[in-house]
């Protein structure tokens, strides 16, 4: 998420970008929720949009295996949980669904692995950053 300070005609207004699909952008302005529609998108805001889709990873040596901490993208609510612990899972694989501002996430496996654990449940609700799974 971008934050932003406008002043426009001398008045203040905080903005922050929360995500952007296809042409439309979800984002808050002075506290309210709006859902705005992109007419042109500047080059940064596709490389932006691009990485909100794929959730940050941690890669953490537990003897000779790696394994992955993917974390939440942005916060949320966990809507679906698409894997259990111990399944074997693919680069791509849908691990979670985050629903954001209306907007619903998936949150993909960056490796080939096993799920070694679930740090979520359907229902929960996360900030950005907050442990999804572990991949080893």
């Amino acid at each position: 998420m971008k934050a932003y300070k406008f002043k426009i005609n001398g008045k203040s207004f905080d903005v922050s970008v929360n995500g952007i699909e296809g042409s439309m952008a979800s984002v808050t302005v002075n506290g309210k929720d709006y859902q705005v529609e992109l007419e042109n998108r500047p080059a940064e805001t596709v490389a932006e949009s691009v990485t909100a889709q794929t959730a940050p990873v941690v890669t953490k040596a537990v003897g000779d295996m790696v394994s992955k901490v993917v974390k939440a993208p942005l916060p949320g609510v966990i809507i679906d949980m698409c894997v259990r612990e111990g399944q074997h899972v693919h680069r791509g694989q849908k691990l979670a669904v985050l629903e954001a501002m209306k907007m619903e996430n998936e949150i993909l496996c960056e490796m080939d692995g096993i799920v070694k654990e679930l740090f979520v449940h359907k229902g929960d609700s996360v900030l950005e950053g907050a442990k999804i799974a572990s991949i080893g």
